[in-house]
């Protein structure tokens, strides 16, 4: 039961005498879509291309999957408004958390990516060249 070894896992904790850390995180090197600001945060697709090369034409077969990546603080949403645009490659990392609300009598489950870091590696025209 996943109880007991959670049970199992703090009583092992308490002998050793400290807390095991325990996180959920994500990492996202991609290129930027759409950005928009929703009150004091701001939010930002990321496209990241897990393409291939096709076996049968040996062409590059792009397969671009795409996440929203919220963004927190003053500084970090200042900074990203002022020197992110569409199509920079950006490197984020940051956590995971789950999210959720009532609507209509209805419980409707989320997840939010929260960055911690958000860096630019490369803007668009460095990109393409």
């Amino acid at each position: 039961c996943l109880d007991d070894d959670i049970e199992t896992s703090r009583a092992t904790q308490r002998r050793m005498g400290r807390r095991v850390k325990t996180f959920a995180e994500f990492q996202i090197i991609g290129h930027v879509g759409k950005v928009k600001r929703v009150g004091p945060t701001l939010r930002v697709d990321l496209a990241a291309d897990y393409g291939r090369k096709d076996e049968g034409s040996g062409e590059y077969k792009s397969n671009p999957y795409w996440n929203e990546v919220t963004l927190f603080g003053d500084r970090l949403v200042a900074w990203a408004e002022a020197g992110v645009r569409k199509g920079d490659l950006v490197h984020v990392r940051g956590t995971v958390r789950q999210t959720s609300y009532e609507k209509d009598g209805q419980t409707i489950y989320g997840v939010t990516l929260a960055a911690n870091d958000f860096d630019l590696l490369a803007p668009k025209a460095r990109v393409e060249a």
